[in-house]
């Protein structure tokens, strides 16, 4: 049960996604628009404070997706998340875009260890194994961009039972789990939900591990890209 009253967004990949939890109701939205957060976002988080007849200094906490995803979707997440604590001199919770994903496979399937995957271009993926802990999806290690191929058994566990894989990473490359037998692609959860945030946000608030608006920092796992030189160029 949700005890606080949140406001949680995520612009971090090809998804906007914004929840609010106010009173005991939960308003939500949810939709796959490329290049058009930015202009959207703001727009609907009034939608859904209009829809709660509640005002942003009613709540108690705001939260973001802190990445990994795209450079500017994850800049887009930061910076909003952060004027809007700022202007109702509210306090912030980062969640990870992945354990966002590994949360909605727990919710719905109830599997204690999840995969989850983003297709971070160039061949690679942003990665990261999560597992159960009071109901709520945790990184066993940190999240890490990797060659789906170089994947191996310091990632990835042959012996758990019922584990998920999810996200985009696996859509893209289904086959870096081909040698894997006990993991099944779930291929409806695809995108990070910020509706999936609502228990990190609530634990880590009602815990004080929140952080200021002046202090949100975003994680992009990929600090520098590196661009292959054609033939004869510099």
């Amino acid at each position: 049960m949700i005890k606080s009253n949140i406001l949680a967004l995520d612009a971090s990949t090809e998804a906007l996604s914004i929840v609010l939890h106010f009173e005991g109701q939960t308003f939500h939205h949810f939709e796959e628009c490329p290049q058009q957060h930015s202009q959207k976002i703001l727009p609907l988080v009034d939608e859904l404070l209009n829809k709660a007849q509640c005002k942003l200094k009613d709540l108690d906490v705001i939260g973001f997706g802190q990445g990994p995803g795209s450079f500017t979707g994850v800049r887009i997440s930061v910076a909003i998340a952060q004027g809007l604590a700022y202007s109702a001199n509210l306090p912030l919770v980062g969640v990870s875009t992945l354990a966002i994903m590994a949360q909605q496979a727990y919710e719905q399937t109830q599997a204690p260890v999840v995969y989850s995957a983003i297709d971070a271009r160039m061949g690679e993926i942003y990665f990261a194994r999560c597992q159960v802990n009071n109901a709520r999806m945790e990184l066993v290690n940190e999240e890490c961009v990797i060659k789906p191929e170089l994947l191996s058994k310091e990632h990835i566990s042959s012996e758990e039972l019922h584990a998920i894989a999810v996200g985009t990473g696996f859509k893209s490359y289904p086959d870096a789990l081909k040698n894997v037998s006990n993991i099944t692609i779930n291929t409806a959860i695809t995108l990070p939900d910020a509706r999936y945030m609502l228990s990190h946000v609530d634990t880590a608030f009602l815990k004080g591990e929140v952080v200021k608006a002046s202090d949100a920092q975003p994680k992009y796992v990929r600090d520098t890209v590196t661009w292959k030189k054609l033939p004869g160029r510099e």
